[in-house]
């Protein structure tokens, strides 16, 4: 536990280093004031948490303040970590659950019917260079690291190093990997890796797509195709559809996923590049505007720096408590 905390609060440093600068010192044992108070309002926009949240955090500390006027940074910061992880209830997504793809959302009104038995499918979704091929190779390896047995597709074939990217990661990390050329039709790599890892009794199938402006509408429906194509070989697929946001763009990912999740009926986020960034309140942004489970963050560059979302460790992390 301590492990999994201190690679949340490393990856948080920058975030919390903007709130402590801010704060002079709110995080150590020195009494509050009006003057912190301000500095640590002004903190908080600045990281990205938004009015709602930085509202929730202020007014409770504000509250503990005018009943004990003796209280102390550390005092302060718990209490923002607790209202941190009281918005973020339910935030966690369980792998172990399959995605439960909107009714109202435009590419998901067909009954799907029941699950055939077979792999879980994981699409991986989002714009160019959040991260996506990336995340697919860490996830992957996260995965085989737990005993699970994994394939995944190169269908980012439009990006000519995409699929040398994700064959290179696959020859590091020792995945089994389904690919094709650049230019090749990405619905059809999607097939064929799905009927492979069927055939061969994988466990999942993790689905690399290129990355799309969510504001181009034929892209948007090469996603739909690779849905559609995945359908036919399990009706159920795919059971995840995760958007891979970087975190550094803060709230400017919140209409992306919008549009996204409109359009192709997200299940879950994956919020990478955390620990580069001072604009670590995105996640509490996305999660009250779209209320979609955030399942891994990505806290630095190396396989083992993407973790599972735990709103408790991220709370204390960006606060500076220990774990």
């Amino acid at each position: 536990m301590f492990g999994l905390f201190k690679k949340f609060k490393d990856g948080f440093a920058k975030t919390v280093a903007a709130i402590g600068a801010k704060t002079r010192g709110l995080f150590g044992g020195r009494k509050i004031d009006a003057a912190s108070l301000d500095e640590l309002e002004e903190a908080l926009y600045t990281a990205d948490f938004g009015v709602e949240t930085t509202g929730e955090i202020l007014g409770e500390i504000k509250a503990a303040y005018k009943k004990d006027a003796s209280l102390v940074g550390q005092q302060a910061a718990a209490i923002g970590a607790a209202v941190l992880q009281r918005v973020l209830v339910g935030s966690e997504g369980d792998l172990a659950v399959p995605g439960a793809r909107p009714a109202s959302t435009a590419m998901a009104k067909a009954d799907v019917g029941v699950r055939a038995p077979g792999p879980t499918v994981i699409v991986m979704i989002g714009v160019n260079g959040s991260g996506k091929t990336t995340t697919t190779a860490k996830l992957a390896w996260k995965l085989k690291q737990e005993g699970k047995s994994v394939v995944v597709a190169a269908c980012d074939t439009f990006r000519a190093a995409a699929v040398e990217q994700l064959k290179t990661w696959a020859q590091r990390l020792d995945l089994e990997i389904v690919a094709s050329h650049t230019g090749a039709d990405s619905a059809a790599v999607a097939f064929d890796a799905l009927q492979a890892a069927q055939s061969r009794g994988r466990d999942f199938l993790i689905v690399d797509t290129a990355g799309r402006l969510h504001t181009k509408s034929n892209l948007m429906e090469e996603l739909a195709k690779i849905r559609r194509v995945l359908q036919k070989l399990d009706p159920s697929a795919p059971h995840h559809a995760w958007l891979v946001v970087d975190g550094s763009l803060g709230s400017n990912s919140i209409e992306q996923a919008k549009v996204f999740h409109k359009n192709f009926g997200l299940t879950g986020l994956v919020i990478t590049k955390l620990d580069g960034t001072s604009r670590g309140g995105a996640i509490v942004g996305i999660w009250r505007e779209l209320k979609l489970p955030i399942y891994f963050v990505g806290l630095g560059e190396q396989k083992e720096d993407l973790q599972p979302f735990s709103a408790e460790n991220y709370a204390r992390a960006v606060f500076g408590l220990e774990g």
